[in-house]
């Protein structure tokens, strides 16, 4: 091995290249603080989905740097990649983001050489970061209220204040204290050594700004959300305080967009994050403030440690399968795969590259916390004998062209994964009365927040959607989506003589982006009883200038508001 080759020369620069990307990542997120205070929701909006192309669009370029400069030096020869690693580690060891510049080089590395040669010996499958960082400094704040609970939430308002004034501070206060006293034991409101603990800096998403910390007293914590909104015209409210685990949760939900914070140590954030909602995995954090590609690597780590650890088997998903998507899963892990069809459904007019481009556009869009995240996989490799005979069957059978048997292995080329729920169809077969109307509620306003955040979901089959731990409907199968304002909703046209109306089929033209909400009800409720209820608690939905109001308001440029918690007085 040549000792001239350029290790250390191309390690540094794909450490400016991560320098490159970082720079533009903070200053989009430092925006944040200004467009809340701002009320640019349309802005928000854009920078949201501008920092999510950030990363792809700046692994590129880096691409075609590396190329340029040491392509004719051997670059593309992988047996010299381990003397990179090594140089990249020791340029990392002292950065507070260390672990996501590992994942940026492994963007790197496949980004130039195919998933074949994807080994620990040339990029970080397995994380080089020690696993106790030693301490750094404090990035929360702590308050003391030894029973005064409305002084100290007056003191963290100050503290935490923004450029546009607070509408009415002292009602928001009182507001705030009374939530506060009604989700804890008055004891814990009284105990002298009750602390309130939070992250120094404010987390943005959408039109809201969030504090986020915990309550702790010497032997019990609880999670602190304190939510902020703007009323544009109307300045700033502190709207709500949220103590529950489990609401607080679904704010970090994987069905919601990612926040904007400044985060000095990401490792450091997330640790702290953990702290305060255990039931919550590292990936599901780290993408939740937006370093979603660490998610992903997080993610694999945690899926190839579950497979090389348990017996669990890959099984089909279950539920109604899919005229375009296959989906199989680990009974052990909370997910599920999903992967096109090498033939759809005669019923579905539509192509592999369409069904991709729609799965992509989700993770750009705002998903008010209706549509799960998807992290999309090239080149999965797992044991054979990982997989239920029947699921490898059926798989091969319905995407051989995506599905490759190599010996005692398994090629999957490419993947889509989702948080798994319950089908929407199946919670639905056991439900109890109470928990139908629960569950149909929510479908319905699960399918009216996505109208709000301008996402029709095209195919509303109960199948579509499933039910989460919490209790939520989200939507998860996203081949037939489009932005609202692209569909044009129509009222059945009158018949013009009896024999149009006993025709079988229509005697009016259908567009290809037609839709007719009126024919909504036959299809998607089979039980005559779910139809009523559903019928009585979300009605309007069948009725086509129901759509066309929320096309002229999202048209307007009104960016309509969906809260990730429950609003109280």
């Amino acid at each position: 091995m040549p000792q001239s080759w350029p290790a250390a020369a191309i390690a540094h620069m794909i450490l400016e290249g991560f320098d490159d990307y970082r720079e533009p990542f903070r200053h989009i997120t430092d925006g944040a603080r200004a467009r809340f205070e701002g009320a640019l929701w349309q802005e928000a909006q854009i920078a949201s989905a501008a920092r999510i192309n950030l990363y792809e669009q700046k692994v590129n370029q880096l691409n075609q740097r590396l190329q340029a400069t040491f392509a004719e030096k051997g670059l593309l020869n992988a047996v010299h990649w381990p003397q990179v690693k090594r140089a990249y580690i020791s340029l990392i060891d002292l950065r507070f983001d260390d672990e996501l510049a590992e994942t940026w080089y492994n963007s790197i590395f496949c980004s130039l050489f195919s998933h074949d040669l994807i080994s620990d010996r040339c990029m970080f499958i397995h994380t080089t970061r020690p696993l106790q960082r030693q301490a750094r400094a404090a990035q929360t704040r702590t308050y003391r209220p030894a029973g005064q609970l409305s002084r100290t939430l007056a003191q963290i308002c100050a503290d935490y204040g923004f450029s546009e004034p607070y509408a009415d501070l002292p009602g928001d206060l009182r507001r705030l204290e009374g939530q506060l006293r009604d989700s804890l034991p008055d004891w814990v409101c009284k105990d002298p050594g009750l602390n309130l603990e939070l992250f120094s800096s404010a987390l943005y998403r959408n039109k809201g700004a969030y504090l986020v910390g915990r309550l702790y007293n010497q032997d019990e914590q609880w999670p602190l959300v304190i939510a902020f909104v703007h009323r544009e015209g109307g300045g700033i409210q502190a709207d709500a305080v949220i103590t529950d685990e489990a609401e607080v949760s679904i704010i970090f939900s994987f069905t919601r967009s990612y926040f904007m914070v400044d985060v000095p140590v990401p490792a450091e954030f997330v640790g702290f994050l953990q702290r305060i909602l255990p039931g919550k995995h590292i990936a599901e954090l780290y993408t939740s403030i937006g370093f979603y590609k660490h998610g992903k690597s997080e993610f694999y780590r945690a899926l190839i440690n579950h497979l090389a650890t348990t017996d669990d088997r890959f099984i089909m998903a279950p539920g109604v399968r899919g005229m375009v998507m296959t989906v199989f899963t680990l009974p052990g892990f909370n997910t599920v795969f999903k992967l096109i069809k090498d033939r759809f459904s005669p019923s579905k007019n539509i192509s592999r590259a369409t069904v991709i481009e729609k799965y992509r556009l989700v993770k750009h869009v705002d998903r008010v916390g209706r549509m799960a995240d998807t992290q999309e996989f090239a080149d999965f490799r797992f044991p054979l004998s990982k997989f239920a005979p029947d699921c490898l069957a059926e798989l091969l059978e319905v995407a051989p062209s995506t599905v490759v048997v190599e010996g005692d292995t398994l090629l999957i080329r490419h993947c889509w994964t989702e948080r798994r729920m319950t089908p929407l169809n199946l919670y639905l077969e056991s439900a109890s009365d109470a928990q139908t109307r629960e569950v149909l509620d929510d479908y319905g306003l699960a399918i009216k927040q996505l109208a709000a955040a301008n996402i029709f979901p095209g195919d509303m089959l109960l199948k579509n959607f499933g039910v989460t731990r919490h209790g939520r409907v989200v939507f998860y199968d996203y081949d037939e989506i489009c932005y609202l304002t692209e569909a044009n909703f129509r009222y059945i046209p009158q018949p013009r003589t009896p024999e149009d109306e006993m025709a079988s089929e229509p005697w009016y033209s259908i567009g290809p982006l037609d839709v007719f909400p009126e024919e909504f009800p036959p299809f998607l409720f089979a039980d005559a009883g779910q139809r009523r209820l559903f019928s009585e608690l979300h009605g309007e939905i069948y009725d086509a200038n129901y759509w066309k109001g929320l096309q002229a308001a999202i048209t307007a440029g009104k960016v309509i508001d969906v809260f990730p918690y429950r609003r109280k007085g």
